[in-house]
């Protein structure tokens, strides 16, 4: 059992303003830190519903709550796109709920774990998929096309160095097909020019990132849930986004934009971010962004 550092609780709490009794969605149980927050919240006469497609994730939780004898939250194996069958399922059709709010990073045990290789640290398999829903991280590396590639590390990982990355992988793969992480990590800074090897940041940083958007397809998954959030919720019902990549980010702030004259209030006209003690305390929490929003 573990316990996550939830990123910019004290932020999302004061956006969201959750009252006793309220119905509120955490799209992304992850570690379970805004879940176990939003529990306490709306109390005994309240109810959480808590989403998230990894079986790890929704073990831990299980485990936490019931260690401190939490009765008012469900756990939901789904991923947070289909937000809106989900609670119908559990409540009904027609049902309103008071806030919503997701992370879209990853917590420290999925990093952490064996198993799969959402870290470039130690030799893992090369899976990134969050469920049985995501596609095949071995199949991405090995089989998709130069331009392809390029584009999703451009894309998605802001790397700099995506087409030499890209060239070096399709020129490795034509002779051994790569299955772990020690080995597509070697590739990537072998293919990084020598001065940028040792930066703060780890030069297959934002590959990874990458592998694991495309994987899971992360920013589709993002469009489909903000239509289905904003008519979920209740009028003065709070919709919070905390994002750590900047395609995830304008997904939000487009959004809430367009729908910000007739159906939302728009409560961050910029994003709020962590504040230096936070990120002192949980650096991973260094690219995150916050936005929120209120249905009219």
């Amino acid at each position: 059992m573990y316990e996550h550092v939830p990123v910019m609780l004290s932020e999302v709490m004061t956006q969201l303003q959750v009252k006793p009794g309220s119905l509120v969605i955490d799209g992304t149980l992850g570690g379970g830190g805004y879940t176990l927050a939003l529990a306490h919240a709306v109390g005994n006469k309240g109810k959480v519903l808590s989403i998230d497609l990894d079986d790890l994730a929704l073990k831990n939780a299980k485990e936490i709550l019931g260690a401190k004898k939490i009765k008012n939250v469900q756990l939901v194996k789904d991923n947070f796109k289909n937000i809106k069958e989900v609670v119908e399922e559990a409540f009904g059709q027609g049902v309103k709920v008071d806030g919503i709010v997701v992370d879209l990073g990853l917590s420290s045990a999925q990093l952490a774990d064996e198993k799969r290789g959402f870290s470039f640290q130690g030799d893992r398999p090369l899976d990134m998929a969050f469920g049985e829903d995501g596609l095949d991280t071995v199949k991405i590396i090995n089989f998709y096309p130069l331009t392809e590639l390029t584009r999703i590390f451009r894309e998605y990982g802001e790397e700099k160095f995506a087409y030499q990355i890209a060239k070096k992988i399709v020129s490795f793969r034509r002779e051994k097909k790569i299955s772990d992480t020690k080995e597509l990590r070697e590739l990537i800074v072998s293919s990084v020019p020598g001065r940028f090897r040792h930066q703060a940041i780890h030069p297959a940083t934002r590959v990874f990132q990458a592998l694991r958007m495309e994987t899971n397809q992360e920013l589709s998954a993002l469009k489909q849930f903000l239509p289905s959030a904003l008519d979920l919720l209740a009028p003065r019902g709070r919709l919070v986004v905390v994002s750590f990549h900047s395609g995830e980010d304008r997904i939000v702030k487009n959004f809430f934009r367009d729908h910000g004259r007739d159906e939302l209030l728009v409560l961050t006209k910029k994003p709020l971010v962590p504040t230096p003690t936070e990120i002192q305390v949980n650096p991973r929490s260094r690219s995150a962004k916050l936005r929120a929003a209120s249905k009219r």
